[in-house]
């Protein structure tokens, strides 16, 4: 797998609410957008990667045989996590409200397993076309669905980036699953709001199909978000997959 990530705090945010971690010996990859006043929504997202990234580190992935388990493992990792945020934010004032928002990818035996809860996304460029593989959690695409709104009213509608599902929000969490066959030279996109708000599909694809480096991507893509606005906070991961991935 090759790897590539950036976070970037934008132009108009003081601190850096994002989070990432890249675990390419166990092929996890996860992105997290913290939410809250003060200092608690960084509290949130870096309490949320640290908790996941020990728990795989303390229980392999490859103890999960077939893809139910694989299922219950990511839904305990993100348990965990959501307990200590919801702990927490109730256990210090200053921490109040916060929570934050998460993406997953596990990529095992030519399988990618993706879980995420909020708005936070996980992208497929594959053969020159990009597809959203998430669901926003959000209040403006709940209407999307019922069908009160289009797509176009969503995007310029000022509560898109109300969001409905996060980590320490609740005392349960319900992610959502997804899981894809790869292909060599399929590339994910793991990525806060802060990306996709400023860059359209039509503006990544063209940053994706020049074939560079996955970290020349990632740096390019933050360059462009920050070029257009880079209101909020930027993180991506960027991976390809390479021949050998297909048989791991």
């Amino acid at each position: 797998m090759e790897v590539g990530f950036k976070s970037d705090k934008g132009l108009q945010r003081i601190n850096n609410e994002d989070a990432c971690f890249v675990l390419p010996r166990d092929n996890v990859y996860l992105v997290a957008d913290g939410v809250g006043g003060g200092n608690a929504g960084e509290i949130a997202s870096r309490t949320a990667v640290k908790e996941i990234a020990d728990y795989i580190k303390n229980h392999p992935f490859d103890n999960a045989g077939n893809k139910y388990a694989i299922v219950n493992y990511m839904q305990t990792c993100l348990d965990i996590a959501n307990d200590k945020i919801f702990e927490n934010a109730r256990k210090y004032r200053e921490n109040t409200g916060m929570a934050t928002t998460s993406a997953i990818v596990f990529i095992k035996d030519g399988v990618a397993y993706i879980a995420n809860v909020g708005d936070s996304r996980v992208y497929l460029f594959r053969n020159g076309q990009l597809v959203q593989l998430t669901e926003d959690h959000t209040y403006v695409n709940t209407l999307v669905n019922a069908g009160i709104i289009s797509q176009e009213q969503a995007a310029s509608d000022s509560r898109k980036n109300v969001i409905t599902k996060a980590l320490g929000a609740e005392k349960t969490v319900e992610p959502d699953f997804f899981q894809v066959d790869i292909s060599k030279d399929d590339i994910f996109v793991l990525c806060t709001d802060g990306l996709y708000d400023e860059l359209d599909d039509l503006m990544m694809i063209e940053i994706l199909k020049k074939n560079n480096s996955m970290s020349d991507i990632c740096a390019e893509m933050v360059e462009a978000a920050n070029r257009n606005g880079g209101r909020d906070n930027i993180t991506l991961i960027c991976l390809r997959v390479m021949e050998e991935d297909l048989y791991e």
